[in-house]
């Protein structure tokens, strides 16, 4: 099973980030060990100062596929979810200045919190899907799928370029502008429009 995270999807967090808006997809890697379940506590790292909270929506791959056609994408995925991307920031940096991978950054265990699935027929458009992330119950980030520069299906099909995508793989879509730190002590609780999926504490 694999974790693909797409980076950069949003023009306005990369505009907050200073980053450049990607003509293609952008994405990276996250180990299984990444994973954590719904209600599992998120245990600050002792090697960052600064680990940031990243809401993405997900799609869950249902069937082997490789150089997948756009117009083929939509079959291969009949679930959508939440997660958090979380991010050592001050680690990212010293990466990014000096031109090295993302990993240690990205990649840690238990960076990648996931929530539940709800079937995509749930959604009459799936290019306007709202979602949101409430610290300490007020909102701190909120998205929607129309904002995305590049679709599920786009990126479903350009990311099977290069990778064969199997069954129970996950591909983190992209994080919305409003990203910040978190701290110990914050409930994190994400929301699939007005569900809530994802419920963590960090500690």
């Amino acid at each position: 099973m694999k974790i693909i995270c797409i980076g950069r999807n949003y023009i306005e967090h990369a505009k907050e980030l200073s980053n450049p808006i990607p003509k293609e997809p952008v994405f990276f890697l996250k180990p299984d060990t990444a994973l954590s379940k719904n209600k599992q506590p998120f245990y600050y790292p002792d090697f960052s100062n600064e680990i940031h909270h990243e809401i993405e929506l997900v799609i869950k791959i249902n069937r082997l596929g490789k150089n997948i056609e756009q117009r083929f994408a939509h079959k291969y995925y009949d679930e959508i979810g939440i997660g958090i991307d979380f991010t050592a920031r001050d680690i990212q940096e010293v990466c990014k200045q000096k031109g090295l991978p993302w990993e240690k950054a990205k990649a840690f265990d238990y960076s990648a919190p996931l929530g539940g699935f709800v079937p995509k027929s749930n959604f009459e458009n799936l290019n306007n899907i709202g979602f949101h992330l409430d610290i300490n119950g007020k909102p701190a980030q909120t998205g929607n799928s129309k904002d995305m520069i590049f679709n599920f299906d786009t990126i479903i099909s350009f990311v099977s370029k290069y990778f064969t995508l199997k069954i129970g793989d996950l591909i983190f879509t992209g994080t919305p502008a409003g990203v910040g730190p978190v701290h110990k002590g914050d409930l994190l609780e994400c929301y699939l429009e007005e569900e809530k999926l994802l419920q963590l504490q960090v500690k």
